[in-house]
């Protein structure tokens, strides 16, 4: 079968006289453009275009298939139209999983700038921690914390990495020397979000624009995979956490200060990756692909 989308760079190309111009337009390589045509005459077996180091030249076989290429960019545009004209008028019901720790911090926030722009889509949210079966519960989108997808029938994208902060309660550090150095903190009390895993890792470098870099292994004094645990831990003074700033609750930001180590900032958390969301293959309705552009955008 004919490539379409070879055809529709074949006719940019005459369009344009030129393979840069069409690459210009098409806001590709030239080299791709280049390697695209001539993929298309290989396939065809005929050649489209004779090139010169000035101009370019259809063959007769080229001119007839510009005619049939020329019809299938028409047809594009005009699904692209039709696709544009549904996304403008979307409605019915979307539904969406989370874990609690981002639904305050970020999946709210979200799903009401969504439905502002798209007002006859009513949202479902079901907040849980445990594994949804998509397709047996009828969920479009998933949002999930730092995990590998085994089921080759979603699609997932990265959205969002969080930036992390050490953080205590005024109550520890009252009571506590506070740490100097990344090797300090093993003399700590250690909150970490966590996945049932025995150690946990934090990364630190050097702030002072330095190369170095320390990674810290440690066993958790308490482990959650709930940040709004841990936060409410670290309010009542339990010890020395690392709160992700899009992921903490308002009052674990607003009740806790900075455990600063001078001269470091920590870089990321090993078992916390930020937020993706996993949609199924099948079934791509209207106002689930409205969501996925709204939040890409965001």
């Amino acid at each position: 079968m004919t490539d379409l989308n070879s055809l529709m760079i074949f006719a940019k190309v005459v369009e344009a006289n030129g393979f840069s111009e069409a690459a210009r337009r098409l806001k590709m390589p030239t080299s791709t453009v280049s390697r695209r045509v001539a993929d298309l005459e290989n396939q065809l077996g005929v050649r489209l275009l004779e090139r010169s180091t000035r101009s370019l030249r259809l063959t007769d076989v080229g001119s007839e298939v510009l005619e049939h290429a020329q019809h299938t960019t028409e047809l594009s545009e005009a699904v692209d139209n039709i696709a544009s004209s549904h996304l403008s008028n979307v409605s019915g019901v979307l539904r969406l999983a989370a874990p609690p720790s981002i639904s305050d911090s970020l999946l709210a926030p979200l799903v009401g700038a969504f439905q502002a722009s798209y007002p006859n889509v009513r949202v479902q949210v079901f907040i849980t921690d445990r594994i949804v079966d998509q397709i047996a519960e009828g969920v479009d989108l998933v949002f999930k914390i730092g995990e590998q997808l085994k089921d080759s029938s979603l699609v997932a994208r990265r959205i969002l990495t969080y930036r992390h902060q050490l953080v205590a309660s005024p109550v520890y550090l009252g009571k506590c020397k506070a740490p100097k150095t990344p090797q300090d903190l093993l003399d700590h009390r250690l909150l970490a979000f966590s996945f049932w895993t025995p150690e946990n890792s934090w990364n630190f470098a050097q702030a002072n624009g330095k190369k170095k870099k320390e990674t810290l292994t440690f066993q958790p004094f308490l482990s959650m995979n709930d940040y709004a645990g841990l936060a409410t831990a670290l309010l009542a003074g339990t010890g020395i956490g690392c709160c992700a700033t899009g992921g903490s609750s308002r009052s674990c930001r607003d009740g806790t200060s900075p455990s600063s180590i001078s001269g470091w900032s920590i870089l990321a958390i090993v078992t916390s990756r930020g937020p993706c969301v996993c949609s199924r293959n099948s079934r791509r309705k209207w106002r689930l692909h409205s969501f996925q552009r709204f939040r890409l955008e965001e």
